[in-house]
């Protein structure tokens, strides 16, 4: 398989295949969170202390008054809050609260086990190239370089 277009037709694929992996994992959390909303609360995450509604809104690629709009939702069901920035009072941060904590480590929680299974299912030797093959695609896409020290499989 040496032609790019087939490359790129069976990552695609392999891609497909691991969002269901993962989107599986995610069925039947408790409280239930749409996919827009849990992506709120993992950029949130990524950022602590750091986030507002214009970067919050840069980051999902929104208008300003749909991201506040999210926030409101999430607000609502005790998952996020909304302080003033001590160092610039018009600004507004964003935090997560102790539930949405809660909700963010199960749910990957739960995705590492959902990926553990599926691997499971791999050879060793086969579950080491896909390390090496994913290291090398992020390296390629802009990624981290690739670390030797970090190599397991």
């Amino acid at each position: 398989m040496d032609r790019v277009t087939d490359v790129a037709s069976a990552v695609e694929s392999t891609a497909d295949a691991l969002m269901t992996v993962l989107e599986s994992a995610g069925l039947g959390q408790s409280p239930s969170v749409p996919p827009a909303q849990l992506r709120v609360l993992a950029i949130v995450a990524d950022n602590r202390h750091t986030t507002n509604m214009s970067r919050l809104a840069e980051a999902l690629e929104v208008v300003p008054s749909s991201a506040s709009r999210l926030c409101d939702r999430l607000e609502a069901t005790g998952l996020l809050r909304r302080v003033p920035d001590p160092r610039d009072r018009r600004e507004v941060r964003l935090l997560l609260t102790p539930s949405a904590q809660r909700l963010l480590d199960e749910l990957r929680e739960r995705r590492r086990l959902a990926l553990e299974e599926v691997l499971k299912r791999m050879s060793p030797g086969d579950r080491e190239e896909l390390v090496h093959s994913l290291r090398a695609f992020a390296a390629a896409a802009g990624g981290e370089e690739e670390d030797e020290s970090r190599r397991t499989a």
